[in-house]
């Protein structure tokens, strides 16, 4: 059996309700890196998305942030980021969200992301556009850099790694009206998908964080590549360019040239 679009945006508005009610709270806080946090609520959340997907739709494959595999059908696979943006979360910074895709045959058909203090459900089924709330959203239709409010994150080791982002963030700083760094890559493909942002990328990812929102951004007319150009995006080491297609040329041509 597979899902239906209105069965994982279900499970997006479940798993974010458990997001809603234990934000701004004291929280058990503990680290799988130096700067890279977990709280109770994550596994909280994931623990509703697998029970619901284990009970709903048996036998399928899941890769969860917090308790990577449970084994299945890999022809029926699901990526689930259960709170995307923890150390927002656990510093009380209101941006953050739930994250689902769903891949059929190797290729997402179905992604949600939904924030629950803005109570904003992005989601898209893939060949049918891509919505907030209901409604059709669309990229920008910026041509030109100068134009361009951009977003990006940082890895999780950039503390200590050569390849930490910096330096592609400076030369975007001084090409464009600005660089977001907002905390949650769902959210910024999302901003992506509905206009809010013109393009983002990012070096050091993994596959639930960007599965249902790189569906989103080309089912809204996005162009969703990694940072050489190529498709897999979803495949690690992941990395993440996202853009109208104007701007996804002018923004892969300086990444090169950067490099």
């Amino acid at each position: 059996m597979n899902p239906s679009l209105s069965d994982i945006e279900s499970l997006a508005r479940g798993a974010g309700e458990i997001l809603r009610r234990g934000y701004n709270r004291s929280h058990q806080v503990s680290k799988k890196g130096v700067i890279d946090l977990v709280t109770e609520i994550d596994h909280l959340s994931e623990a509703y998305l697998l029970g619901e997907i284990r009970q709903r739709f048996p036998g399928h494959h899941v890769l969860a942030e917090e308790s990577g595999v449970s084994r299945g059908r890999e022809e029926q696979a699901w990526f689930i980021d259960p709170l995307d943006g923890t150390v927002n979360y656990a510093h009380g910074v209101p941006l953050f969200c739930v994250s689902i895709a769903y891949a059929a045959g190797g290729t997402l058909q179905l992604g949600a992301v939904y924030d629950p203090l803005r109570d904003e459900l992005f989601s898209a089924e893939k060949g049918c556009g891509a919505t907030l709330n209901g409604d059709a959203i669309h990229v920008s239709s910026a041509e030109a850099l100068q134009n361009c409010l951009l977003a990006t994150g940082f890895p999780y080791d950039s503390w200590n790694s050569p390849r930490n982002n910096l330096d592609y963030f400076s030369r975007f700083t001084r090409l464009t009206q600005g660089v977001r760094r907002l905390g949650s890559a769902a959210l910024d493909l999302c901003y992506v998908a509905a206009g809010r942002l013109d393009g983002y990328w990012e070096l050091t990812l993994n596959p639930w964080d960007v599965a249902a929102g790189g569906l989103i951004t080309t089912e809204a007319g996005g162009l969703v590549t990694d940072l050489e150009g190529k498709p897999e995006y979803i495949t690690p080491p992941c990395s993440i360019l996202a853009a109208p297609p104007a701007i996804h040329a002018l923004m892969l041509q300086n990444l090169q040239s950067a490099a």
